[in-house]
């Protein structure tokens, strides 16, 4: 491919140009011409038949083409769609005669460059037209580098990349969203952009950043093609204000806000076992003394004589028990457990999980969808305990669920070295305020619960290495998400 020469280079470097054109008298003027304007400048080679212009073009070592529009049997049209069938991108001006402005406007849209009345052509309109050609071939090519430049970022990059505009609609997007959103191309260009987001508030809130203020940075909640929430961050800008185009890059951050979360989790547990310590410690040394004293006020013959002194002391002493009881369950879901680990099959925990609940959702007339991987999956695990905390999990779901209703739903899958369980079901949901305080001592929505249950659920996950994530929507239902080592 000939060099690109810059106009202010081209007294430096001959420009070669070679002219198709069947007449030897217009070859000779233009040679004139060209020497005219600068000697030495411009090499001027001659093809005066169609097929020997072609072999010249197929050599691709001119600046500039010359053509005449007639050239026998052909046309100057022939030798343009000659430069598109080789997909070779030059510089053509067109040598047109007085007065054929259809052709001109032809040739210009068959791809020439600029066209010149032989009649008319002068030294000074020759090289100006060659300046300008050269000039927008140069100004082409750069662009066509910049497309191809930043195409292959947009179809390589590891963020997500959508273009849309304020209407709502998705114009593009790159491989890397097709395939975290789990879209075929012309699937996702048929939706609306709100359509990714997992509620309206949200999308209105991104739409007015972007299109009232030209930019917006902020954090939402995606979902994909089979509903998988995802978190994403979405850095967008505003590429065209008249036809409101912006461009959006996302990144999927859903990991890294489940492993802060689950950071949380652990750090939020650590200090929970140590105030549950100190408190089993500073209570029951008072506790103690109240049931050591109230045993020998029992043993008073006046006491023990009086029916209404009998019923206080028995319900001090009960209440006294009953708190000595929270304390050691409280202990007992806070503290590090030895465990008996060892590889067993993820299907065998939950057919026995489910074994110790199937009276429950037979009472409740639950169905029962089982998701399970094709593969033989085998965690690391304290059989019994994850049992236990597989139940807690199944019973809450059950109960939430209206009987008759209620639909249990429980997945598996393999993920690079975890194996991730989902349990899910279709009750009324958890508000959002609350999801955050499920794993906390004591905390329950039951009106007999003791609100120990998550909380010893996520002490047996976290000693296995292993992670309890909840996602709730009111109206929907509630998903549990846990994560155990595979075994190696």
């Amino acid at each position: 491919m000939p060099e690109i020469l810059p106009a202010t280079a081209m007294s430096e470097y001959p420009v070669n140009i070679l002219m198709i054109d069947d007449d030897e008298d217009d070859f000779f003027l233009v040679n004139e011409l060209l020497h005219d304007i600068s000697p030495g400048q411009y090499k001027l080679e001659w093809a005066p038949t169609f097929d020997k212009g072609k072999a010249a073009i197929n050599r691709r070592g001119h600046d500039v083409y010359l053509v005449d529009y007639r050239l026998g049997p052909f046309t100057g049209l022939d030798i343009l769609h000659y430069f598109q069938e080789l997909d070779f991108q030059a510089p053509v001006i067109m040598l047109t005669g007085k007065g054929d402005y259809a052709i001109d406007r032809e040739a210009m849209q068959a791809g020439a460059y600029d066209y010149l009345v032989k009649g008319d052509i002068t030294a000074d309109l020759l090289e100006r037209s060659i300046r300008y050609a050269l000039d927008e071939y140069s100004h082409l090519r750069t662009i066509e580098e910049s497309e191809k430049k930043y195409f292959g970022i947009f179809e390589k990059a590891h963020d997500l990349i959508l273009l849309a505009d304020c209407n709502k609609n998705i114009i593009d997007a790159n491989p890397a969203a097709l395939k975290t959103l789990k879209y075929h191309k012309e699937e996702l260009l048929n939706k609306h952009l709100r359509d990714l987001f997992v509620n309206k508030e949200q999308s209105d809130n991104f739409i007015g950043h972007i299109c009232e203020e030209g930019e917006a940075l902020r954090e939402y909640d995606f979902k994909t093609s089979d509903n998988q929430k995802l978190v994403v961050q979405i850095n967008a800008v505003m590429l065209d204000e008249a036809a409101q185009i912006f461009l959006c890059v996302i990144q999927d951050i859903t990991e890294r806000k489940r492993e802060e979360q689950e950071k949380q989790h652990q750090e939020k547990f650590v200090i929970t076992g140590r105030i549950a310590r100190v408190i089993a410690h500073e209570v029951r040394n008072p506790l103690t003394n109240i049931l050591l004293a109230v045993s020998q006020f029992k043993d008073d013959p006046a006491v023990s004589a009086s029916d209404d002194a009998m019923l206080y002391t028995d319900i001090i002493e009960r209440n006294c028990t009953r708190i000595n009881q929270l304390i050691t369950e409280l202990l007992h879901s806070t503290r590090m457990m030895e465990l008996h680990a060892s590889a067993v099959s993820l299907d065998r925990l939950l057919n026995n999980t489910l074994a110790l609940s199937r009276d429950r959702m037979k009472l409740n007339e639950i169905n029962l969808e089982l998701l399970l991987e094709n593969e033989t999956i085998q965690v690391v695990a304290d059989e019994e305990k994850v049992v236990i905390a597989f139940l807690n999990i199944v019973i809450n779901a059950i109960e939430a669920m209206t009987p008759g209703k209620g639909v249990l739903t429980i997945s598996t899958r393999r993920f690079q070295d975890k194996a991730i369980i989902k349990i899910s079901d279709n009750g009324p949901g958890i508000p959002e305020e609350q999801q955050g305080r499920l794993f906390d001592p004591f905390y329950t929505s039951k009106a007999k619960g003791t609100g120990l249950g998550l909380t010893s659920t996520q002490n047996i996950l976290l000693n296995h290495k292993g992670t309890i994530h909840v996602e709730s929507e009111m109206g929907k239902g509630t998903a549990f998400t846990i994560t155990l080592p595979i075994a190696q």
